[in-house]
């Protein structure tokens, strides 16, 4: 008998079916799986799957509390540049401290496969939000940037650039937390080369001198950051194009439209944040990711005076003496 990580309904499954195969739930059709016992770990039902490896929900018997656990692909394994990208993401994540990083817990093993354990975030992505809600309110996206951009400078303390900043690398737990995600690509900051490539990396959030191979810094991680943000508060990726070539193009060419011109509704303090941060010129953007949070904290200061001062909708008069926002 499991459990249906849907509804929670106990479920009878064939006793005879192998570790990680599924079977639907009777009552509301939802993948059961049957669990897979890994050292102390129990596999209980997946969450996502990549070009690494599927990541499953699992249950700690020792500890006895809920964790992520990470299998990397079978097929990888003989794979140099797969398996040096998996040990990297779990060396680098497992260096940080931060509440906004992906806590690693292990490492290890077992029978020929390798494995993460890590920290549960399981309620979706930045990117899945986006494509249900459309866009995100903007004290939520000011808030998203003001922790990942935290992340990223515990990173960089440690001499790290991320390298993938997008939407799909920023999960969110049970305490809706945002967790910076996928150090796979990450690189020491002296260890980066002086050109790269632009695969390394999405094209709708790729920096511009990544584009034209020139030096790469934590300014790219910070104009990365910017894209995503901008594609949150908006709904709109910065650029568009029918092509990978015109729309890497564009992020060296083609002048940003400010977020408040796409919609109006944002403020103008985010609007020139978000501008700011994805200058062409790197020297353009803040110079450091202090500047950064504080042009958003400011931002998400001014945006909540706004709340507070604006009268509810139907309402008559000017300004509400009481924080009719918190009601």
């Amino acid at each position: 008998m499991v459990t249906c990580p849907n509804c929670e309904a106990k479920v009878f499954i064939p006793g005879d079916l192998p570790p990680l195969a599924v079977e639907q739930c009777k009552r509301c059709g939802h993948s059961i799986m049957m669990p897979m016992q890994m050292r102390q770990f129990e596999l209980r039902s997946k969450i996502a799957s990549g070009g690494q490896g599927k990541v499953y929900r699992a249950f700690d018997t020792v500890l006895e509390r809920l964790v992520a656990v990470k299998l990397m692909r079978k097929e990888l394994e003989s794979d140099p540049v797969a398996l040096d990208s998996f040990i990297r993401e779990a060396r680098a994540c497992a260096s940080l401290n931060h509440t906004n990083i992906i806590h690693i817990y292990s490492f290890d093993e077992l029978d020929g496969q390798r494995y993460l354990v890590m920290e549960l975030a399981d309620r979706g992505s930045l990117d899945s939000r986006i494509d249900h809600n459309k866009r995100l309110s903007e004290l939520e996206v000011l808030d998203i940037g003001t922790k990942i951009a935290s992340a990223l400078a515990l990173a960089l303390k440690h001499g790290l650039l991320h390298r993938d900043i997008k939407p799909g690398n920023i999960l969110f737990d049970a305490d809706n937390e945002p967790k910076l995600i996928d150090f796979g690509l990450a690189r020491s900051v002296e260890a980066v080369p002086e050109s790269t490539t632009v695969t390394e990396g999405t094209p709708y959030y790729v920096a511009p001198e990544k584009i034209k191979r020139e030096k790469e810094t934590f300014l790219s991680d910070m104009y990365s950051l910017g894209c995503t943000l901008y594609h949150a508060v908006t709904g709109h990726v910065p650029f568009e194009a029918p092509s990978v070539e015109e729309l890497v193009a564009a992020h060296v060419q083609i002048q940003l439209t400010p977020p408040n011109q796409v919609n109006p509704e944002i403020t103008q303090p985010t609007s020139d944040a978000l501008v700011q941060v994805m200058a062409k010129n790197p020297a353009d953007r803040f110079l450091s990711y202090e500047e950064f949070r504080i042009a958003l904290e400011a931002a998400r200061g001014q945006l909540l005076r706004m709340q507070y001062t604006q009268p509810p909708p139907g309402s008559k008069g000017g300004k509400s003496k009481t924080s009719w926002w918190r009601r």
